[in-house]
């Protein structure tokens, strides 16, 4: 006969919460944070809002995008011409792939079929065909002067790519590989995002103060709108409602919130130090944005207005993802 144990019931209930919690800190993803000028990248626990390691990439990492079955997250090093792929959920290295020529930006087509990378020091874009392990060179298409950030529609047709150092936005049939189409831009366009519907591109203006509107349902594209955001307007990320469009003002330290509907600015939060890409939380109350000149990742209250935290990074963060994120 087994006689009941109070100490031993004690003990097994606290190993069982020690496990439970085990299993739900490792159930947390971590943020991953590009630090450019570092050739690394930093790893932050979202519970204890620490940095708990920094994993080598190739040089000069800038952007980086989750593949289609999201087991990993590639990270593109532009000056080093590799793809770092990490583990989204355990932050450990996967795999380098080489021979990727200057991969500043990048973006997979919806349906899965197409890689395609922005080659920014090159002036050329590059069309890998993508069957979901490896990524194989199609095309190059030639372009203006220093290609910076793509969008791709919902159908997988077209990649609207800016470019830099021309004041251009440049559409490319992604069937085909041959340019549709170019129109003159603000100055420095950087971060391009299409309304869900794909009739409007929206186009950061780092050069100016404004985030530029362009009709593309026609068979010409039309410049419709300047929505004044603030200097230095530079990227884009969805607020995860299918309505708003948050834009970071490089030089404004501000994040401004747009209703792509009414093309208008209908809020707006101080963020210190050159806040640069953004990330949104799953519930869609935070921005985790990089403070590009602070060198820290700022976590901003939508709520509360303002920034309620700050996690030290490497120099010249840049590309800010996690697995817990809100709709695009």
């Amino acid at each position: 006969m087994k006689i009941f144990s109070p100490v031993r019931a004690c003990a097994a209930l606290a190993g069982l919460v020690l496990l439970w919690g085990s299993a739900a800190l490792a159930a947390v993803p971590p943020i991953f944070v590009l630090n450019s000028l570092e050739a690394n990248v930093s790893v932050i626990d979202p519970l204890t809002w620490t940095e708990t390691s920094r994993i080598p990439t190739g040089k000069e990492p800038h952007h980086l995008y989750l593949t289609p079955d999201e087991r990993s997250l590639i990270v593109a090093n532009a000056l080093g011409d590799t793809l770092t792929f990490l583990d989204p959920r355990t932050a450990q290295v996967q795999r380098t792939v080489r021979g990727i020529v200057d991969p500043y930006h990048l973006r997979f087509t919806p349906d899965m079929k197409w890689l395609i990378t922005a080659a920014n020091r090159l002036n050329h874009v590059d069309f890998y065909r993508w069957d979901g392990k490896e990524p194989t060179l199609v095309a190059r298409v030639n372009t203006a002067r220093t290609p910076s950030h793509m969008w791709i529609d919902s159908r997988s047709t077209t990649v609207y790519v800016s470019m830099q150092d021309s004041d251009e936005l440049v559409a490319i049939d992604i069937a085909t590989q041959v340019v549709k189409w170019r129109i003159k831009t603000g100055p420095m366009p950087a971060d391009v995002y299409g309304s869900p519907d794909d009739k409007h591109v929206f186009l950061g203006l780092t050069g100016g103060d404004s985030v530029e509107v362009f009709d593309v349902s026609g068979r010409e594209p039309r410049s419709i709108r300047k929505i004044k955001t603030g200097n230095g307007a530079h990227a884009f990320r969805a607020a995860g409602d299918g309505k708003h469009l948050y834009v970071s003002n490089r030089v404004a330290n501000s994040i401004s919130k747009i209703d792509m509907a009414s093309m208008a600015v209908v809020d707006s939060y101080p963020v210190p130090g050159g806040p640069d890409c953004m990330e949104v939380s799953a519930d869609g109350r935070f921005i985790y944005v990089s403070s590009r000149w602070a060198r820290k990742l700022s976590v901003v209250d939508t709520e509360a207005k303002k920034v309620v935290r700050q996690v030290p990074v490497g120099k010249s963060p840049h590309g800010v993802w996690t697995l817990q994120h809100a709709p695009r």
